[in-house]
């Protein structure tokens, strides 16, 4: 797999797991919370890997 599709995927998983965190914020903040690590982890694990 390239650098560049892998890197654009982990972006996107990080982008969906932000759009997760947002809808579940006033139900679950607990799940919204870890969400929101996970798609932090996600965007600095595509930087990482970009470099």
């Amino acid at each position: 797999m390239s650098t560049d599709v892998a890197a654009v995927l982990l972006f996107a998983l990080a982008g969906f797991l932000i759009g997760g965190a947002y809808t579940t914020w006033k139900t679950t903040r607990p799940l919204a919370i870890s969400l929101g690590v996970c798609a932090v982890l996600a965007a600095v694990g595509a930087v990482l890997w970009i470099l």
